[in-house]
């Protein structure tokens, strides 16, 4: 008798806590859904990170403006893109509340990389293809020739056209400033300097590479004197130059002692650091250069992976061994 006075107590508890919970449910979610949309948690406090360019201003209003209207307790990443749809610079946003006020974002932009040139019609176009159109062109964009315009926004679709902009789009910032123009030329993509220099990359492929190769033979300054150099196979940089024009014999000092020359190492870990923040490049296939204006290097042994640098504000470019008018950067 009594453990079945105990089992009905038991149930009658049973069914008070149910009946409360019922209760409860409704309230807590209501007050809940209030808390998300009350003073309490209104964003108040919006910090934008990540814009650069012309547009910067307009596109920080923009985000602050649709962000104003939001909880921090219910951000919407979806009326954050909608709010910077209209600007082709902005690749992705991302938005990191901050309870009960603060919210910051951050902006991913899609910078141009080249201008893309069409008979006299010029447009800029990032290294994703994306047409940008010409109010973000600037005079530092090197030349990139088509045969047609893609519509503003839209992507480019040639291969011959994504390879160029792939290269230029894993170029560290020192050097992608040095750049005139690119084209494809009969060793493959070909990067022209502002400063005469033929730079031979042959395709898109492992772009970052390339870039650290080409740092660690610019950072040499006994090839000063150098036409081209070719970095088709990264690990084997070659530098050539015009006839008459032997490296300084200085060079094969150091290329026998496999020295680098003083002061390139803060640059060489510069360049190391930076290009490995930006990750591993994309693989592509692209045409290149135009004629080689003096005889093929022998190239030496060098490691751009270990040896990045930056180019000197002279444009002086590294040296190794004289072979026939070429040579492999030392070190």
């Amino acid at each position: 008798m009594r453990a079945a006075l105990g089992f009905v107590a038991a149930r009658r508890r049973l069914r008070i806590a149910l009946l409360v919970l019922a209760l409860a449910l409704p309230l807590l979610a209501g007050g809940w859904t209030w808390l998300r949309h009350s003073p309490l948690a209104s964003v108040q406090h919006v910090q934008v990170s990540g814009l650069h360019g012309a547009e910067a201003g307009a596109i920080e209003a923009a985000l602050v403006g649709a962000a104003k209207h939001m909880s921090t307790l219910d951000v919407r990443s979806g009326k954050l893109r909608s709010a910077v749809a209209p600007f082709r610079v902005v690749r992705e946003v991302r938005a990191y509340p901050s309870f009960p006020h603060g919210l910051r974002i951050r902006v991913i932009e899609r910078l141009p990389v080249a201008a893309l040139t069409v008979g006299g019609s010029r447009t800029a176009v990032a290294a994703d293809g994306v047409v940008l159109g010409p109010a973000l062109l600037s005079s530092s964009l090197p030349t990139l020739n088509a045969d047609r315009q893609p519509p503003l926004g839209q992507r480019v679709q040639s291969q011959a056209l994504l390879a160029p902009l792939i290269m230029l789009g894993a170029a560290p910032a020192p050097l992608a400033k040095l750049v005139s123009r690119v084209y494809s030329g009969p060793k493959g993509l070909t990067v022209a300097m502002r400063s005469g220099l033929l730079v031979f990359f042959g395709s898109a492929e492992r772009p970052h590479a390339k870039w650290l190769s080409l740092a660690s033979v610019l950072a040499d300054p006994s090839s000063a004197a150098a036409s081209y150099v070719d970095v088709r196979v990264p690990e084997r940089p070659a530098a050539g130059f015009p006839a008459g024009v032997s490296p300084p014999a200085s060079s094969a000092a150091s290329s026998a002692t496999g020295e680098r020359p003083s002061g390139s190492e803060p640059t060489i870990a510069a360049f190391e650091a930076g290009l490995a923040a930006k990750g591993q490049g994309a693989s592509s296939t692209a045409g290149e250069a135009a004629s080689t204006p003096s005889s093929e290097a022998s190239p030496t042994s060098s490691s751009p992976e270990s040896t990045p640098s930056a180019p000197s504000e002279t444009g002086s470019r590294p040296s190794g061994e004289a072979s026939e008018g070429a040579t492999g950067p030392s070190g």
